[in-house]
């Protein structure tokens, strides 16, 4: 499916940054941000994608923080005070 049509299903892009202990030096964390839309507030592609990192990848997973936006919103609609036409 295309990206506006994930987001016309109410997918929003959703940006993680994904704080893990590095491999050979556990005592360190190391920073990784994923983006992708996504639909809120379950967030299955995350989930698969943090899934996938604990069952594949050495780096244990310390904290995940998300933020996530709306690509396509309602239009603003304003009242007009006056109209003027010339002919």
């Amino acid at each position: 499916m295309t990206s506006l049509g994930l987001q016309l299903r109410d997918y929003r892009l959703t940006t993680a940054e994904i704080l893990y202990h590095m491999p050979d030096h556990p005592h360190l964390l190391q920073s990784y941000l994923w983006q992708e839309l996504d639909i809120a507030p379950r967030y299955p592609v995350l989930r698969r994608f943090l899934d996938f990192w604990q069952a594949n990848l050495d780096g244990k997973l310390h904290s995940v923080k998300l933020a996530t936006n709306r690509l396509i919103t309602p239009g603003e609609a304003r009242a007009v005070a006056a109209e003027f036409r010339w002919n």
